[in-house]
């Protein structure tokens, strides 16, 4: 178990020095930023709310993840496969599960930067006002638990084919049905068809649901086990699909 956090550590340091080595890196914490604070500024109505806190901040975050978090992992495994240098990843002395350990470190980490650049809005908000910053700190762990589980399902789709293109598409649709499956137009939408127990079940695999509630102040273990439990899930159906590419 050492070992293979060890190494899995010395292939998230590589792989997050990795996304410095071009202009990408800095494009997209650019755009993190900028979308972030423009959702919360001019859609969501920071100044206008007349409140001291980051609502108008935080909602939108399950919306920007839909497009921003699968561009980042849909490289992580396509790209392997297309250039073929995956073949050369699996020769050397490491498993498929460290590798994979590795590359989601990485790329969370690059989200979980993306996120701590965005601290300036904190600031403002304590400047403007008085706010609760224990929601704002669980707010922040609830948005970085939800991006985890995006990143987590598009690495998996991503190692799943060598077309980054079609491994961003299924990820945003997957990312989606996670996100809207307790919404009351697709519940309305299940229970026409499904048992009232099978439309529960798909309400308790909604992100909104989990994320709202952490926004809200209530960091519940319920909410934290089911993110976790996700990545997990993501990451072991990933771990088989490198597998039976090692092996084929």
């Amino acid at each position: 178990m050492r070992d293979t956090l060890s190494n899995a550590y010395i292939i998230a340091k590589r792989e997050f020095a990795a996304y410095f080595a071009t202009p990408l890196a800095a494009v997209f914490l650019t755009i993190f930023v900028a979308a972030t604070g423009a959702f919360a500024f001019y859609i969501g109505g920071f100044f206008d709310r007349g409140q001291a806190n980051l609502h108008a901040f935080f909602a939108y975050h399950p919306w920007l993840y839909l497009l921003l978090v699968p561009a980042v992992a849909m490289r992580l495994w396509a790209e392997e496969r297309k250039s073929g240098t995956i073949e050369l990843l699996m020769t050397l002395p490491i498993s498929p599960t460290e590798a994979i350990l590795g590359k989601f470190a990485a790329a969370w980490a690059f989200i979980g930067l993306a996120l701590v650049l965005t601290f300036p809005m904190w600031i403002t908000v304590n400047y403007l006002g008085d706010p609760d910053n224990g929601v704002i700190l669980a707010s922040y762990i609830g948005s970085f638990l939800m991006a985890g589980a995006f990143l987590a399902i598009g690495a998996f789709i991503s190692a799943m084919t060598k077309n980054q293109v079609i491994a961003f598409i299924l990820a945003a649709t997957v990312c989606f049905l996670f996100v809207t499956s307790g919404m009351e137009l697709v519940q309305n939408s299940v229970r026409a068809w499904a048992p009232r127990f099978v439309a529960d079940g798909v309400a308790t695999m909604s992100f909104l649901t989990h994320y709202e509630q952490i926004t809200r102040g209530v960091l519940t273990l319920d909410s934290i086990i089911f993110f976790l439990s996700l990545i997990a899930f993501a990451l072991f159906a990933n771990a088989i699909a490198v597998s039976q590419k090692k092996s084929a």
